[in-house]
């Protein structure tokens, strides 16, 4: 009797093991969970990572002058009739995001029980920029014209390029990688992946020039 009671508690101790065991062995990780993190990742399609609101003020400050050469001598001279001074505000939208509707194996690499993710390139938009006009600010001598409807304009489409060219400088990338990374690592895992043993990189290190190749201005022309 005794015995038989031994017996039942050890199958019952086994069996108890068994059940709680959750840990999927690396066999079922590479051969279950990798379609299905592709799948999950690709309902994902963009990955919104950052939004900036940017505000810029544009100025402008000329004076006219008169240019020419005498005896192969140039010359340039201001001209007394004071300089003009804009100084225009605008406020700009930038979103940065990962489109991972193409994501595939191509962007999985395993080794043992480690794994990495390979994000798709990241994008970025300069979405909406906003002049107050109210808040335009003019100085005109009165020899002088009042600045035209394409000089202000010329001048707010050199202030966009400046806001784009000033991107860079605000860590989109870093932000890219960190958002990516707060959602790729519970659901890796969940699939049973250590945290230790997952790693989520960019193809490469992204430089200056990189990030500006990859900025679309969706206002231009507007």
């Amino acid at each position: 009797m005794k015995n038989f009671l031994i017996i039942a508690v050890l199958l019952t101790t086994l069996f108890s093991c068994g059940k709680s065991e959750k840990k999927m062995t690396y066999s079922q990780l590479t051969r279950d969970s990798i379609p299905a993190l592709i799948m999950q990742v690709q309902k994902t399609s963009k990955l919104y990572t950052a939004d900036f609101k940017v505000h810029k003020i544009i100025t402008h400050d000329d004076e006219l002058k008169l240019k020419g050469t005498i005896l192969q001598q140039d010359f340039d001279i201001p001209l007394p009739l004071g300089s003009r001074k804009v100084a225009i505000p605008m406020d700009a939208t930038v979103k940065a995001y990962i489109d991972f509707s193409g994501f595939s194996e191509k962007n999985v690499k395993r080794e043992g029980d480690k794994i990495e993710i390979l994000l798709p390139d990241p994008q970025v938009e300069l979405t909406s920029t906003r002049i107050n006009h109210e808040d335009v600010k003019k100085h005109v001598p009165l020899l002088r014209s009042n600045f035209s409807d394409k000089e202000l304009a010329d001048y707010s489409m050199q202030g966009r390029k400046a806001i784009i060219n000033d991107i860079p400088k605000m860590g989109i990338i870093q932000m890219a990688q960190e958002s990516a990374t707060r959602m790729l690592v519970p659901m890796l895992q969940q699939m049973g992946y250590e945290e230790s043993n997952i790693t989520i990189t960019f193809r490469k290190d992204f430089s200056v020039s990189d990030v500006l190749s990859i900025i679309k201005d969706n206002i231009e022309g507007k």
